[in-house]
């Protein structure tokens, strides 16, 4: 089992920047990779950001050049550096991580994001 909790969300002005960071604990030898999703009212949860333990990364089209994600080597936090927000980011932003072993994904509680016009 993968614990997650996340941190750092809040209210910002247009332009402004936030950065979100996730803890994860328990069995976190088997992560694979970790991401950030976000669920605006009335959508669908969508990717935000993804690494792979080799490193590699991708990011939604929506956020490139804005968003920046990160880990430390031991997969013991995830970070996500948010610039130039607009306030179509506005959304409930949850930490993900992907096992190697065949169980499904691990996510966390979620925090808010608020992005003013």
């Amino acid at each position: 089992q993968v614990q997650l909790v996340e941190s750092g969300g809040g209210m910002v002005q247009a332009g402004g920047s936030l950065r979100l960071s996730c803890a994860a604990s328990g069995t976190i030898f088997s992560i694979n990779a970790m991401g950030w999703y976000r669920q605006a009212p009335g959508k669908q949860r969508q990717l935000v950001a993804r690494i792979t333990n080799g490193g590699n990364t991708n990011y939604a089209d929506s956020v490139k050049g804005r968003f920046t994600i990160s880990r430390d080597n031991a997969w013991n936090t995830l970070y996500l550096q948010m610039n130039s927000l607009k306030p179509e980011d506005t959304a409930v932003y949850y930490c993900n991580a992907e096992s190697y072993r065949l169980v499904p994904d691990y996510w966390g509680q979620g925090t808010q994001v608020t992005v003013s016009s």
